[in-house]
């Protein structure tokens, strides 16, 4: 083996410790460097066995890094296109539908502060907020600065 030529464990590895990756994300980008079939798999099996790959670990580094600025949707989307159980995903999407409000009127405080005052300018906060993956409801109940349940059932 040449010294100037990395080992797969060890381009895993070096990938490991710049940010979390999953057992697919390391897969993907360590295969063109495969050589001889079933090489990576040993390789990520041992790294694996050795907690240096660790799913949930994903989970909440994304979540962390990720939630303060995005929506549950979005998030899922990232956890998703990592290529994590979906189980996990949806646990944890789950645990990010209850603060969905808060973190949108976060955003949307940081990006606009202010009512809209006009028509174009409701759709064009709504949009924004849209595009950071807040569902519709939290979006509404934000942008027309609504602390209350959006929906309330009848009272009879």
């Amino acid at each position: 083996m040449a010294f100037d030529k990395p080992s797969l464990k060890g381009r895993a590895l070096r990938l490991l410790a710049q940010r979390e990756h999953s057992r697919a994300e390391l897969q993907r980008k360590l295969s063109a460097h495969e050589e001889q079939p079933g090489e990576l798999a040993q390789a990520l099996d041992e790294l694996q066995a050795k907690g240096f790959i660790d799913e949930q670990r994903v989970i909440e580094s994304v979540i962390h890094r990720r939630a303060a600025r995005l929506g549950a949707s979005r998030v899922r989307q990232e956890l998703q296109a990592k290529g994590l159980p979906a189980d996990a995903v949806a646990q944890a999407v789950a645990a990010l539908r209850g603060s969905e409000v808060d973190r949108a009127r976060d955003v949307w405080r940081k990006k606009f502060g202010a009512p809209p005052a006009d028509a174009s300018e409701r759709a064009k906060q709504m949009r924004f907020l849209a595009s950071r993956g807040f569902g519709g409801d939290a979006i509404r109940r934000v942008v027309a600065g609504d602390d209350a349940p959006a929906f309330e059932p009848p009272e009879d």
